[in-house]
Parts: C-alpha cells; structure tokens; sequence
C-alpha cells in the first residue's frame, strides 16, 4: 500500500469511474450472450504445460439481471487494472464458481 501511494497516491478516482445501466447491459450481453465456458487442470513437466479438460459448459441467453445480482452479492469485483504506469482499463472479475448464475441455460457439453 504504502509503495501505491508514494507511486500514484491514494486520493480519490478523479474521474470517477462509473457505469450506467444501460451501458453495462449494451456492453455485457453483447460479449456474453452465449459462450463455452471451459475448465481444465494445468500440469508442468519439462517446460511444457500439459492441459486436461475437465468440462465444458455451453452458456446460454445472458441475464442482466442475475449480473447486477452478483454485483450486489460480491461475486463480480471491480478491478481497476492500471499497473506499471500505464492503464489496461477497468474489468469486471467473476468468481469462477458462479458463472453458470449469469446464465438462463447451463448445458454439460
């Protein structure tokens, strides 16, 4: 914290960030309307990286309700990714186990 602050400080976003309702809904269901969600275990050996699938979701019609439901429940973050001196924009951040919540169809491919 305290190399943040001797960095950039710690006062208040100016400007501060915000998102309107339609702008979240405009730009959330254009990305996620339907998608495959894949999960899969990592193993190193050698240098390499060695991927085992696990499962695949298939994702589908998006619910912009259930987004600012996981909004007010904590389960989307806000990350304000502006590192080493250069801004790589404002992301939400899912946790992994609640993105099925996001969706009307959760299908097991």
């Amino acid at each position: 914290m305290q190399e943040v602050d001797k960095r950039i400080g710690l006062k208040e976003l100016n400007p501060q960030p915000y998102w309107g309702f339609n702008d979240l809904f405009h730009k959330a269901g254009t990305k996620l309307i339907n998608c495959f969600y894949v999960k899969a275990e990592v193993k190193r050996e050698n240098n390499f990286e060695y991927y085992y699938y696990k499962d695949i979701l298939m994702l589908e019609k998006f619910s912009f309700n259930n987004f600012l439901l996981a909004l007010e429940n904590n389960d989307i973050l806000v990350d304000f990714d502006a590192r080493t001196g250069h801004n790589h924009g404002t992301k939400f951040r899912l946790r992994q186990n609640k993105i099925e919540n996001l969706y009307q169809f959760v299908k097991i491919v």
